[in-house]
């Protein structure tokens, strides 16, 4: 055991592991995020301000049961860099590490649904294809890994490519995600959970609802990595 850690750390003298969200050593047993971000990245709380913006995007919605992100977004913060390591970096273990972490803080909570699927906001297959990876459904498995709820990656499906939402307002978010979602089959289970990795506006978590609805669910609970505020 002395020498598995004295190689180790000869390992991480020479190929040093960083942080994915503050770029700072990993030391001893850390993973992906060191002690002091995993302490400290905002976080939204379950009863604050920040979860009643965020529950309110879809009040017009009556089928969505409950709306919850686990992180605050800033532009240029922490919390984007690691959104960025997520996308962008081919930080595969992180989506699944995440997603485990905010799967086990709601599954601990006193009103945790009783959810029967976790279905992931889904990308279209030729951006799939380019990033090799949906990071939704990255973060989709950690929670299913977390709460024993089981998670289809396959059965939302994204049937049109559209340019990005970055950068849209609102209605041009909501515009641009019309009509390109569609389900694979009828639903046999009532109540989901949809997981996507931002919520901003809403609209294409709006979308999927719509679609998901229209197919046999009764009850959808959002939930994402990151709130944005806008």
């Amino acid at each position: 055991m002395k020498w598995q850690v004295i190689w180790s750390d000869f390992v991480d003298l020479l190929f040093p592991r960083c942080c994915e969200a503050c770029d700072t050593d990993l030391v001893g047993n850390e993973q992906l995020l060191c002690t002091s971000c995993r302490v400290s990245l905002p976080r939204v709380g379950p009863d604050s301000l920040y979860a009643d913006q965020a529950a309110n995007r879809f009040v017009h919605l009556p089928a969505v049961g409950s709306v919850q992100a686990f992180l605050l977004f800033a532009k240029r913060g922490k919390v984007q860099r690691l959104l960025h390591a997520l996308k962008y970096r081919g930080a595969r273990d992180l989506g699944l590490e995440v997603g485990r972490w905010f799967g086990h803080e709601m599954s601990a909570q006193e009103n945790f649904p009783s959810v029967q699927l976790i279905v992931s906001v889904p990308l279209h297959d030729r951006k799939r294809r380019r990033r090799g990876y949906n990071q939704s459904d990255l973060l989709a498995e950690g929670i299913s890994l977390a709460t024993g709820i089981p998670w289809s990656g396959g059965l939302l499906k994204r049937t049109k490519y559209t340019e990005t939402q970055t950068g849209k307002d609102k209605w041009a978010r909501r515009e641009n995600v019309r009509g390109v979602f569609e389900v694979a089959k009828r639903l046999d289970f009532e109540e989901l959970m949809l997981v996507d990795d931002v919520l901003t506006t809403g609209a294409t978590l709006e979308a999927c609802v719509e679609v998901l609805v229209s197919a046999g669910a009764k009850v959808i609970h959002i939930r994402t990595l990151a709130l944005a505020q806008h």
